[in-house]
């Protein structure tokens, strides 16, 4: 199935070289391999995708809220099925110190604050299919005020914790029976 073809939905919300464009990057980041950036995008859109049409697709405002709404609306929607909206909070780890929006966020997975970015996505979450469709994705970004809160109240936490002691191990330290893992028949 052309996947480029499911756009064909959105001509109504938004112009018809916006949706050129978007069909464009969006078989270029289908097909390249690696890291998705403008320059690699540009390079595999092929006619069509240069470099300057590729950073006018991403300086264009777009109704992204309607544009989730009409393609889950046209491909995915069932009446018979039941449909829940749920919210939840989504943190991407990254590397860096320039990227907007980088900062510290807590993440569940590794039960610690870990660089990266945060965003908030409202889904639609079907019973039957047990499947999440977004419907509105937005990007967390902390203002000062807050970044400063957290860094006092981490300081305040620090001073008040038991001093570090040593790397390694502890002189003296002797070893301890292990208990006997049980082992899965897997």
């Amino acid at each position: 199935m052309n996947i480029v073809a499911l756009f064909h939905c959105l001509q109504g919300p938004i112009t018809a070289t916006t949706l050129r464009q978007l069909n464009r990057i969006a078989f270029a980041m289908l097909v390249m391999p690696g890291r998705v950036t403008m320059l690699g995008i540009s390079r595999w859109a092929g006619k069509g995708g240069s470099y300057r049409t590729v950073q006018r697709f991403f300086a264009t405002v777009l109704p992204w809220a309607m544009l989730f709404w009409v393609c889950f609306r046209q491909h995915v929607y069932h009446p018979n099925e039941v449909y829940l909206l749920v919210g939840d909070e989504v943190v991407v780890t990254k590397a860096g110190k320039h990227t907007h929006g980088l900062d510290r966020f807590f993440t569940s997975l590794y039960r610690k604050p870990i660089p990266g970015f945060a965003f908030f996505a409202f889904s639609l979450v079907s019973i039957q299919a047990r499947r999440a469709f977004p419907v509105r994705v937005e990007q967390v970004v902390r203002s000062d005020a807050e970044k400063a809160a957290s860094k006092a109240k981490a300081t305040a936490k620090q001073s008040l914790s038991t001093p570090r002691r040593r790397p390694g191990r502890p002189q003296g330290s002797q070893n301890k029976l292990q208990a006997a893992v049980p082992l899965t028949p897997e």
